[in-house]
């Protein structure tokens, strides 16, 4: 895997952020469906992941040496699980795009393996 820098991550958000722009201008539902599928994916869609990024963002924090014990390091860890909880429960979304493919005559499903994440 190669290296991750700021520079990568921004990458991604600027990819996610062509999407949103692109499913703005209102294309094809199943084209557009087939691009966002794989956000939503149950596994490795975007609320799972980032609820794992904040997860481990908390245990990095809390586990480092370096890092002061305070009472707001403590409410800092706590706001980062409390929103990875809240992502998390975003899981319920990887539903969706089996309800939208029934609408328009079973669309073609993105499998795991189609997926680069984990």
């Amino acid at each position: 895997m190669p290296a991750l820098t700021s520079d990568t991550i921004r990458t991604a958000t600027e990819t996610l952020s062509d999407l949103t722009d692109y499913v703005r201008e209102k294309p094809d539902p199943v084209t557009a469906l087939a691009l966002v599928e794989p956000l939503l994916d149950e596994y490795t869609g975007l609320p799972v992941q980032l609820a794992d990024t904040l997860r481990a963002l908390a245990r990095a924090v809390q586990e480092h040496p370096d890092t002061p014990r305070t009472a707001q390091t403590d409410r800092l860890i706590t706001e980062l699980r409390t929103a990875a909880r809240h992502q998390t429960d975003q899981h319920a979304l990887h539903y969706v795009p089996d309800d939208l493919r029934d609408l328009y005559g079973d669309a073609p499903a993105s499998g795991p393996e189609q997926s680069r994440c984990r």
